[in-house]
């Protein structure tokens, strides 16, 4: 009952405008227990479950059972290839990969749906597109594309491990050419896709396939220079200087395209923002000192059974152009989209905007990367009219923090300026030992990995604000290779790192919730050891957290704030919430939380048939494959089921469920279903397999359970033998009402 009882503290601290301490409270077990009555007595407007939730592989105390009958009724589970919704719901599918998208097609992963509605039922979604699963997309292209692409010829030209410089290649070589035809289709079905909607009389969305239906894709204005996107901010100095350090492209500020295109943001005037989050599958992540690219031979094609990326190599793109905010109009045809450089490069996830009148606008981002960072642009002009397209213009100009977390509850904002003192991330304080820092000698640019606080200390020594890392001919050049460099200048200058924040999210009220996915360390990092723990206090912790956080005095432009964790992922017998790996988050319009998850697809169903080795107790991933597929959870934030948190949705196999977004009547919750049959591709004869999982009762108890699961998809056919493809979906209730 831990994350109820913190839950419930948590909205008593909310509505009486105080803010607790996240670290555990002493209390007496009678006044605790006051307290808690008092909470669940004063809270108010959710008097009912608006549905019957659904059942997932493991047992939660929101089922109210005991532990013989929670034995009996998990001791054999079946997985569905279909998404799982409670009764008196469905589904229906509005666009899925390959279909007729303006003179080009749906892309493939979508991830984040935008409904900008035009009328009544009616309207644009705006639809990421993020990457492609190698192994999946190659064997499906030529069944749903309808043409073959010379996979196994250009497989036979890789190097040993795959990789092909195609940029180095003389323009007449044939393989060059295959490479360009590949790499091609591949950023085809990345970017954004704007389609036209309406609900008809009979309560179905249907496409409408108006003039405005367009693809932004990855090689957008490679032909046709006019659908090239354009750049606002500082960086454009960096991208338009002369005697660059690394890379020129050419091309001054004009961007070729945009891609691995994940969460995104809506904003009150109706354009979109788009999230460019894992760009280094494609590009050069690294930057010289002045923010010039690195050539674009350091990240080479690379085409193996599973992976189809690098695929900007063969183009000559610059990758210091990918990476940033993508803003795109979806009510204007002509609009191929503006990256605004003031919100920093880095790897993009999601856009938590408020905008108050008469105030500054603020959007907040996170880097979903193990030790990412937080961050918060604040615009210099003021928002006057939320619904006044003009206020595009406030991305132009204003500053970039990243948010220093305290372990006591406290925040504050560090600003990505020249001034700003070096203060980096010490390897002692985050998980795994090691942090990246702009490299030492400047002259070579690019990362240096630190392991040790004595490391640090020298580094100090050598510089001392960031001006003295990054190189320009004036103030306005420097600035913009900051932005460029913004993640690892954020590390330099002492910005926390987190465990992958995968959404922000600002309700009406001004509170900012983050998703943080995963507290385990990589080769990228990890996160802050005092501030990302467990229940107990673990240290890594796999399964993620949700986040509440609010400025100072409720004023967007703060510089300090306040946060406290809502929920912490995990299973319910070691006091966690249920779920795993927290994702997208969306906010309904009695304010309730809806939250998708984001587990590996190498973690799916993954059997678990002992919880030791050698042993010792598994622990983190090991254990991930209990939770079975990814799913769509329900968060009442007032009323008397507060503190209690319900499954609404499980995915297809293999898939991610992402991006949910509600009509503005909320009788549609738009879902992307990103990626089904990623490991095991097209399901072959309805194919499943039986696997053995050692499961715990919310006791404790530990039983074994057998689980029938699907091997590879057919979603959304849903017939033997047919390839699965990413959609998204349309969730309504059968009689018509609101969902929630």
């Amino acid at each position: 009952m831990t994350n109820r009882r913190n839950f419930l503290l948590f909205l008593g601290a909310s509505a009486s405008s105080l803010v607790l301490n996240p670290l555990t409270q002493e209390k007496g077990n009678y006044s605790l227990a006051l307290e808690l009555n008092q909470v669940a007595q004063a809270a108010t407007g959710n008097e009912g479950l608006p549905f019957s939730p659904i059942q997932v592989p493991l047992p939660l105390e929101i089922e109210g059972i005991d532990t013989t009958e929670q034995i009996a009724r998990y001791q054999t589970y079946e997985v569905q290839d279909d998404i799982v919704l409670p009764d008196g719901y469905e589904y229906q599918v509005i666009a899925a990969w390959g279909d007729r998208v303006g003179d080009s097609r749906f892309g493939y992963n979508n991830d984040y749906i935008s409904l900008v509605e035009t009328a009544p039922n009616e309207g644009f979604l705006t639809v990421n597109f993020e990457y492609i699963s190698g192994k999946a997309w190659m064997t499906s292209y030529p069944i749903v594309i309808g043409k073959q692409l010379p996979f196994a010829q250009v497989k036979a030209k890789a190097n040993e491990d795959g990789t092909i410089d195609a940029f180095i290649l003389d323009e007449g070589e044939p393989l060059k050419a295959q490479i360009q035809e590949i790499a091609r289709e591949g950023l085809i079905d990345q970017g954004i896709g704007i389609i036209s909607v309406r609900r008809n009389s009979l309560g179905k969305w249907e496409r409408t396939y108006s003039p405005n239906d367009r693809r932004v894709t990855g090689i957008s204005g490679l032909d046709n220079p006019q659908q090239s996107l354009k750049a606002t901010g500082p960086a454009t100095t960096v991208f338009n200087k002369k005697n660059k350090l690394g890379y020129e492209d050419g091309l001054g500020s004009r961007i070729i395209g945009t891609f691995q295109n994940c969460a995104g943001g809506t904003t009150p005037w109706g354009t979109v923002l788009s999230a460019e989050e894992n760009v280094q599958d494609q590009i050069p992540e690294v930057v010289m000192a002045d923010g010039s690219s690195m050539p674009p031979s350091e990240k080479p094609f690379i085409i193996n059974e599973e992976e189809v990326d690098g695929r900007a190599n063969v183009f000559g793109l610059a990758g210091n152009k990918y990476g940033w905010m993508v803003e795109v109009d979806p009510d204007n045809p002509e609009d191929y989209g503006t990256k605004h450089t003031w919100m920093g490069r880095y790897r993009h996830e999601a856009f938590g905007i408020r905008a108050v009148e008469d105030q500054n606008l603020v959007v907040y981002s996170g880097c979903d990367r193990r030790g990412g960072h937080l961050y918060k642009f604040v615009s210099t002009g003021i928002v006057k009219n939320l619904t006044d397209q003009g206020n595009s213009r406030l991305f132009e100009k204003g500053m970039l923090y990243g948010a220093k977390i305290n372990p006591d509850g406290t925040g504050e904002w560090i600003p990505l300026t020249l001034s700003t003192k070096i203060e980096p991330v010490k390897p002692t304080a985050v998980a795994g030992g090691k942090v990246k820092l702009p490299h030492p000698d400047r002259n070579r640019g690019g990362v240096a990995d630190f392991t040790s606080d004595s490391e640090i200390e020298q580094y100090k020594s050598q510089f001392k604000t960031l001006a003295d890392l990054y190189q320009g001919n004036n103030p306005q050049e420097q600035q913009g290779a900051i932005l460029i460099d913004a993640h690892y200048a954020a590390t330099a200058v002492g910005v926390t790192c987190t465990a992958r924040p995968e959404d922000t999210i600002v309700t009406e009220d001004g509170t900012l919730f983050i998703a943080f996915t995963s507290g385990s360390p990589g080769d990228d990092g990890g996160p802050d050891l005092s501030v990302f723990q467990g229940p107990d206090g673990e240290t890594p912790y796999e399964y993620g957290w949700l986040f509440k956080l609010e400025e100072t005095n409720n004023e967007p432009a703060a510089l300090t704030f306040r946060w406290s964790i809502l929920l912490t992922g995990g299973e319910p017998a070691k006091s966690g919430a249920g779920f795993a790996n927290p994702d997208n988050l969306a906010a309904d319009r009695n304010g309730n939380l809806w939250l998708v998850t984001d587990m590996s697809t190498s973690k799916h169903n993954k059997a678990v048939p002992t919880r030791t080795k050698n042993g010792a107790a598994l622990s983190g991933s090991s254990l991930t494959g209990v939770f079975g597929n990814n799913s769509l959870w329900y968060i009442p934030m007032s009323g008397n089921l507060a503190g209690e948190i319900y499954p609404f949705a499980i995915g297809p196999m293999e898939c991610e469920l992402t991006g949910p977004f509600f009509s503005q009547d909320h009788q549609t919750l738009f879902l992307s279903v990103q990626h089904p049959g990623e490991k095991n591709g097209i399901r072959q004869e309805l194919a499943t397999e039986s696997r053995e999982f050692k499961l715990l009762t919310t006791d404790g108890t530990a039983f074994l359970q057998q689980r029938q699961v699907p091997l590879g998809s057919n979603w959304p056919n849903k017939s033997a033998n047919q390839p699965p493809l990413p959609a998204i979906v349309a969730i309504t209730k059968i009689d018509g009402k609101a969902l929630a």
